[in-house]
């Protein structure tokens, strides 16, 4: 079978590819236990000096299996524990990783998959890559830094009007919104992002990191706003609301 998330190099630079496609790689137990142990490995790597997360398929990532969660019946409050921290403990070891992340983004990312993007450090966008929550249309709580970390980037009243609206940011909006660094072709937004990590490789490391630390402050609130976001999640998901949500958004009879 091939790995859950793909790892590679390019001199100083290693690559991550979630790799589930045909399910358009949304987050199950798997692919996040397979990213979390290759973040890990990766870590302590004395030659790395740079980051590309990228994903293979039509989609980025599509956030939690719906599919998955109905699935579990009576067990889903502890699926959703499990899941959800699993998902922010993904997302710390990003913002804390000692070098600097350039996500490459194609397709629609939706749900708690966010939180991988607000994690990189460069963020380039496809033209017809998208975001959007979903939350409240599946009867779902804000999970993977929807609330943690996106109003810092693009305003509360922005990020305020998308949960509650279920709006969709375009491309071009997550570069205005301050979401995304650029966009660039569908073409090319693999090759660019590798080519952005190497140039970033290619300067002193210690300078860089510094700069990274400094940048991303203290993780300690972020942590604690993520723990909030996990709390409510498995509250709400265990409710009537939530299963008659996944019901309807699943055609289920």
């Amino acid at each position: 079978m091939e790995p859950l998330v793909r790892v590679e190099w390019q001199g100083p630079v290693a690559g991550l590819t979630l790799n589930r496609p045909g399910r358009h790689n949304s987050l199950v137990p798997e692919l996040l236990g397979a990213l979390l142990e290759a973040l890990g490995a990766l870590r302590d790597r004395p030659d790395l000096r740079a980051l590309v997360l990228q994903a293979e398929g039509r989609s980025f990532s599509t956030g939690g299996d719906v599919r998955r969660f109905y699935a579990q019946g009576e067990g889903i409050g502890e699926y959703a524990d499990g899941l959800v921290g699993q998902l922010n403990r993904a997302v710390l070891a990003l913002l804390d990783f000692p070098a600097p992340v350039v996500a490459a983004v194609h397709g629609i990312v939706t749900g708690g998959s966010l939180g991988l993007v607000l994690a990189a450090d460069v963020v380039l966008v496809a033209p017809e890559a998208s975001f959007a929550p979903w939350y409240n249309v599946v009867g779902f709580s804000p999970d993977g830094g929807w609330t943690a970390l996106l109003p810092a980037v693009i305003g509360p009243r922005r990020a305020a009007e998308v949960l509650l609206r279920n709006l969709t940011i375009t491309a071009q909006q997550a570069v205005e919104w301050g979401l995304a660094s650029r966009v660039v072709p569908a073409s090319a937004v693999r090759a660019e992002a590798w080519r952005v990590a190497a140039e970033i490789a290619a300067l002193w490391p210690g300078s860089v990191r510094r700069t990274r630390r400094l940048l991303r402050g203290t993780l300690g609130d972020v942590a604690a706003r993520l723990e909030a976001e996990r709390r409510e999640f498995c509250a709400q998901v265990v409710t009537a609301e939530a299963r008659e949500g996944m019901r309807r958004y699943l055609g289920e009879e």
